[in-house]
């Protein structure tokens, strides 16, 4: 027994000494883009628009994946079955499409209107003179980046807790910490390189694990037969419902509405090289989706039961396994990509909440007569990031959901309101900016009336029903109003076929 308890002791050690290490380097790399990030607001929030195509392709999928894909996707892989692929299936094809088409205009708009933020998108797009706009999207992009970011602090404290013996309370606030440190020191080029140490981090661990469990329990052969014992339908892939189904695919409906991918796209150094990113980024989507699920189907051989993990929690699953399965070194690498995954997509959400108000609110429209020293943005977008971390921790230490829930419930709304509208502005030159205004009211709305009346969210997830309705908002009343009399001219530019407005 004392032999036994040594060894857990020990592997402890390992694993938290290459946690910690890579810890060091994050902030390491934080400390190292302070310099650049302070010389002003393009800079702190779309890296002065000079991002390399591989680090935008792997930030952009990184950024998009959280603990939701490491905990969530695992934890239902884990209880569904097979089917938990149409969850993952939705999101890469509606990336590689914008990848190809939708980022390219994204940034050509943006270079030629000095396009920093979503918000400053729509804005020039439908010359919003008095900010209501802009006011509006702040307003939707707050509401559910806080609720965002603090689902990825409950799954730093689910980590904390079921990797190193810690209560999840204290795993949340150290997970807070850690976010804060390295956004607040280099912005958008910090997040950038750390999310692409993030990608390699999570494609490492997300192959290791399910290869290694897989060989120790006799290979994929065996596994297949065990999973059919336990229950025929975790090998059948359409072992679902319809509205199971189409709501998982739909999952892919909230990549278009995200602030945090979609500003990915703007900062690259040459919109041409997006196509390359496309692919780069689309590998790496696949081969972490596959990951987290063999990660859940080899993990239900292992433990058959859910009361057999910590907790009795599905979400705790690709800690307990990697425990249980890697050398301690990898484990601590295991746990590092955990942490990966939630400060890839907490920071790029803090940034895009924080420039909502310092560049949206403050510089376009309370002081947009009298011009605000770039330095001064800077430090007050810092003094934001402190602000909406201290919301995202008391939201999170109260917060019930688990996880994959609450994370989708912000994807949705965001999906819903900035998706359908985001992409009319981009292909269709009717598009108005009464119809945004509607579409974008119409998507958060529907969000929030599906989400918390349980006969319709048990039907099909809510950003289904309100992507859909949203756009046909949108169009409808485009239909009845004017479109902006440049419209030509700026759907010329999105196309490529001018520079300049």
């Amino acid at each position: 027994m004392q032999e036994s308890k040594m060894v857990h002791i020990a592997a402890d050690g390992y694993a938290l000494a290459a946690f910690v290490g890579y810890l060091i380097l994050v902030t390491a790399i934080g400390v190292y883009a302070t310099r650049f990030s302070s010389a002003g607001i393009r800079e702190f929030f779309v890296g002065g628009r000079k991002m390399h195509r591989f680090v935008v392709a792997l930030s952009a999928v990184v950024s998009g994946r959280s603990a939701w894909l490491l905990l969530g996707v695992t934890g239902m892989a884990y209880k569904m079955g097979a089917s938990a692929v149409w969850a993952v299936v939705g999101y890469i094809m509606v990336e590689l499409f914008l990848f190809l088409f939708y980022a390219r205009r994204l940034r050509r708009f943006s270079e030629a209107y000095d396009c920093v933020t979503l918000p400053d998108f729509f804005a020039e797009r439908f010359a919003d003179r008095d900010g209501r706009l802009r006011v509006l999207l702040s307003g939707i992009i707050l509401i559910f980046m806080v609720s965002y970011v603090a689902a990825q602090f409950v799954g730093g404290g689910k980590a904390f807790a079921a990797s190193f013996h810690l209560d999840q309370t204290t795993g949340i606030l150290l997970t807070a910490a850690i976010v804060l440190l390295y956004t607040m020191l280099g912005g958008f080029l910090a997040v950038s390189l750390t999310d692409m140490l993030q990608a390699i981090f999570m494609i490492l661990a997300l192959v290791i694990l399910p290869v290694v469990a897989i060989l120790h329990r006799g290979g994929l052969g065996v596994v297949l037969a065990q999973l059919q014992q336990i229950d025929p339908a975790m090998i059948d892939p359409f072992a679902l419902s319809l509205g199971a189904f189409l709501g998982f695919v739909g999952i892919g409906l909230g990549s278009p509405g995200n602030p945090h991918i979609l500003v990915r796209y703007m900062s690259i150094a040459d919109a041409e090289q997006l196509r390359i990113s496309a692919v780069i980024g689309t590998i790496w989507n696949v081969v972490m989706a596959w990951g987290a699920l063999f990660i859940g189907l080899v993990g239900r051989v292992y433990f058959p039961d859910a009361s057999m993990l910590p907790g009795n929690d599905t979400e705790n699953l690709y800690p307990l396994l990697a425990q249980q399965q890697l050398h301690p070194v990898l484990f601590g690498m295991v746990v590092a990509s955990i942490f990966a995954a939630i400060m890839s997509t907490a920071d790029s959400q803090l940034l895009v909440a924080a420039s909502s108000v310092v560049r949206d609110v403050y510089e376009k429209v309370l002081r947009r007569d009298r011009p605000v020293p770039q330095r001064r943005l800077v430090l007050y977008s810092r003094l934001m990031v402190l602000f909406l971390v201290l919301l995202a921790i008391v939201l999170g230490l109260t917060a019930q959901d688990l996880v994959f829930w609450l994370v989708l419930f912000a994807w949705a709304g965001l999906g819903a309101s900035l998706g359908p509208t985001s992409i009319l502005a981009l292909f269709w030159r009717g598009t108005t900016r009464a119809g945004i205004v509607a579409g974008l009211l119409t998507g958060t709305a529907i969000t929030l009336v599906w989400y918390y009346t349980p006969a319709l969210k048990s039907t099909i997830y809510e950003l289904v029903p309100a992507f859909f309705i949203a756009g046909l908002v949108t169009v409808v009343v485009s239909r009845l109003t004017t479109p902006p009399e440049n419209a030509n001219r700026m759907m010329d530019i999105m196309r490529g076929n001018r520079k300049t407005p």
